[in-house]
């Protein structure tokens, strides 16, 4: 279930289902929306703050079906990561949103919100930068902002070596349904309604701030739950600030992929510069890919209506 795609004078809302969002970074990231001919209204969670979350689990809650139910609001655009979507997903009301379908974009914490709503009701969702994270950073560049014209023109995504240098760990070609997202957020719905289902999808994976043991622990949690054996691909986006601290015994990141990873029967490619990072590539997840080896591509159906 394709979304809308948005036109100029439509209004998109900003609101916080997780970590509290700086009004002052919220306040900077306005004129990129405006100057795409979008009207942009805030949610109440922007101003709210409830220790590590962006209001109580009630206040984020009733502020995101607010934003769904009003059809006067073509897409909401989380402000930010952090911490808090697990808390309320078994809560949404899924009958809403498959009445009201809309663009949603975001990533990191969202990923949970991404995977939820995908499962139980089939709408595309947006793996892409926020306001908050990214468009509020002085490093934020032309191909991430650029990123955000596939909301408005429904175009196939290309992604190719000539935008980061990419590995083949695995070689192959497969096409399938994009899934996936923050690799600390996956593993944490294991075990739950929510859990992610891998089975024939193409599976992208990223982090930031894990060490490579951590990023072995959690791999190792999937592969013991049957995920990257079940997917038929594996996209493996960035890992920021991901190293060691100096001088303590480790592996490299690039060991503990090989040893996940390389004695799979899938294709698995490593270095897109999709996630914690600059660019920051976006896709829309639910929709149908391509990833190819042979010439270390990536081609991903629009996520919007035509």
């Amino acid at each position: 279930m394709k979304p809308q795609r948005l036109a100029k004078g439509d209004a998109i809302g900003i609101t916080a289902p997780a970590s509290p969002a700086e009004m002052s970074l919220v306040q900077q990231a306005i004129p990129f929306f405006e100057q795409m001919g979008l009207r942009v209204l805030l949610g109440n969670t922007i101003q709210l703050e409830h220790g590590y979350l962006a209001g109580t689990d009630d206040a984020r809650l009733a502020d995101f079906h607010q934003m769904i139910a009003d059809d006067a609001i073509r897409a909401i655009i989380f402000a930010r990561g952090g911490y808090g979507t697990p808390r309320i997903a078994s809560r949404l009301d899924y009958h809403l949103i498959r009445q009201h379908p809309k663009i949603l974009w975001g990533y990191s914490d969202i990923t949970y919100l991404h995977t939820a709503i995908r499962q139980q009701t089939d709408l595309t969702t947006f793996h892409g930068p926020m306001p908050v994270s990214d468009i509020a950073d002085e490093n934020f560049d032309t191909l991430s902002a650029k990123m955000f014209e596939q909301l408005f023109d429904p175009v196939t995504l290309h992604y190719s070596d000539d935008i980061s240098q990419l590995s083949v760990i695995v070689p192959g070609e497969a096409t399938a349904e994009l899934v996936g997202g923050n690799l600390s957020l996956l593993v944490s719905t294991l075990g739950t309604p929510f859990e992610i289902d891998t089975k024939g999808k193409l599976l992208l994976l990223e982090d930031i701030g894990e060490e490579p043991y951590r990023v072995d622990a959690m791999l190792n949690q999937l592969k013991l739950a049957g995920k990257l054996h079940a997917a038929v691909g594996i996209i493996i986006g960035d890992f920021a600030d991901a190293e060691p601290p100096e001088g303590k015994p480790s592996l490299s990141l690039e060991q503990v992929f090989y040893h996940y990873f390389s004695g799979l029967s899938c294709p698995v490619v490593s270095g897109f510069k999709i996630g914690h990072c600059f660019p920051n590539f976006s896709l829309p997840l639910g929709e149908t890919a391509t990833l190819r080896t042979a010439d270390k591509s990536l081609t991903v159906e629009a996520g919007v209506k035509a």
